[in-house]
């Protein structure tokens, strides 16, 4: 049985180049794999091992005071769901790119564990962001929950002053996979004049794994950035399919990346319409590949 552990804690690291590189060794010792952010305001990754590699890794990351009371989610899968193990070093954990008064550490919304998000979205007083990108969306979210015409995350703080510049004193649920986009954005918020903001703890992954709550609500699957492209959430009987096809609209949650190599968009769509577009995005994509080579 093998883990995926996906985890972070905002913690001042002051070299993190060295950091980086006695971690990469360290986990390439181990024989994890994974992809893990290190920069001066903590360490944000993902990995995926052999069971008891993963409590190894844990336990050295736990033993360290920086890391102490890191908390890890724990996903159990067939095999590694990473080909490579790459640490990196960045100017921020996920990049947003907004002036920041505050850090994390000092300043976030209110946090709600599962059962508090669930009972406040059944209020249905707040508004409820998604604080991913929009692909993530497609492919599942919260019911009700605004989607955001954001394709990176450091687009949020444009996005949000103008769609929700004028709601500072409404009540805002956001969501994130894991939580540490949240952090960020919810920081952001209140410097920015909000006044009543909330975040899931532990991020839609943790309420995933809520055994009160088992995912209600939650439609469609949870995008994640490893090798399964997505991952139930609701296990409950009142599960729905969100996903449409990008060709036909027909349901679906099957992401494949488009087989134009100069496009390589990932999409959405049915085993119809990706057999009837030669695995690409779009018309002009399929074009493009059957395009006669020049001599």
């Amino acid at each position: 049985m093998y883990h995926v552990l996906l985890y972070y804690a905002f913690v001042p690291i002051s070299e993190p180049e060295v950091f980086a590189s006695e971690h990469r060794e360290f986990c390439q010792r181990l024989g994890l794999k994974g992809r893990i952010l290190v920069s001066e305001e903590g360490i944000n990754g993902t990995v995926s091992g052999p069971r008891d590699i993963c409590d190894q890794y844990r336990a050295a990351l736990h033993a360290d005071p920086r890391f102490a009371k890191m908390p890890f989610k724990i996903d159990e899968v067939e095999g590694h769901t990473f080909e490579k193990m790459f640490v990196r070093v960045k100017k921020e954990l996920v990049t947003f790119r907004a002036d920041l008064s505050s850090d994390p550490n000092t300043i976030t919304g209110h946090r709600l564990a599962p059962s508090q998000w669930k009972e406040r979205l059944e209020r249905g007083d707040a508004i409820v962001l998604d604080g991913r990108t929009d692909y993530e969306y497609d492919i599942g979210h919260f019911r009700g929950a605004i989607r955001p015409d954001v394709e990176s995350f450091r687009e949020f703080p444009t996005w949000i002053r103008e769609h929700l510049g004028d709601k500072k004193n409404v009540p805002i649920l956001t969501y994130c996979t894991g939580g540490v986009r949240c952090e960020k954005l919810t920081a952001f918020m209140i410097n920015d004049g909000f006044t009543d903001v909330y975040q899931l703890d532990g991020g839609i992954v943790t309420y995933g794994k809520d055994e009160e709550t088992k995912g209600a609500l939650w439609d469609g699957l949870c995008y994640v950035f490893d090798s399964r492209i997505a991952v139930e959430i609701n296990h409950t009987e009142d599960r729905k399919v969100v996903g449409r096809c990008i060709h036909c609209d027909a349901p679906t949650e099957r992401y494949i990346n488009c087989a134009n190599q100069f496009c390589n968009k990932q999409h959405l769509t049915c085993i119809a319409c990706e057999q009837q577009f030669d695995h690409t995005c779009s018309v002009a994509c399929m074009d493009v590949i059957h395009k006669p080579v020049e001599a």
